[in-house]
């Protein structure tokens, strides 16, 4: 019966190991957004992300859904230019492996088994969505994930 009483705690502990995606946004809290009602691609901005061209449509196509949900449409004199850029970053995980008896006292402990170590390599990469003032040239919102 105690068992149970620990088996919620067992899988909030396995449902919250489970990565997700971490989405940030930051924006000037001084500008109205309600100012903005047009929209274009900053093109050379966008030419120099390092992502599929497949990925960019889609990542534009959404973009542009949800602008226009907002209220706003793509003009060839817009309020505000999009941009969007990615960064990578290496990550080096590092598993020891380390594991067995040690030295006891005892004459029948030994030294133990050692393992090793396990490395790992993965490429991170983080999408910027830039909303720049088309007037001014400045970054009004800023998203990422």
């Amino acid at each position: 019966m105690k068992a149970l009483k620990f088996l919620p705690l067992l899988f909030l502990f396995v449902f919250a190991s489970c990565s997700t995606v971490r989405v940030a946004t930051d924006f000037d809290k001084e500008v109205n957004f309600n100012q903005y009602n047009s929209f274009a691609f900053f093109k050379p901005g966008i030419d120099k992300a390092e992502i599929s061209d497949l990925d960019k449509k889609r990542i534009l196509r959404a973009i542009e859904e949800n602008l226009s949900m907002k209220g706003m449409s793509k003009s060839e004199n817009p309020d505000l230019l999009v941009s969007i850029f990615t960064k990578e970053r290496e990550r080096i995980d590092v598993y020891n492996n380390n594991f067995g008896m040690g030295w006891g006292w005892s004459p029948w402990y030994y030294g133990g088994y050692y393992g090793g170590s396990n490395v790992s390599r993965s490429t991170e990469g983080t999408l910027y969505i830039d909303l720049i003032d088309a007037k001014t040239n400045n970054l009004v919102w800023q998203g990422m994930g």
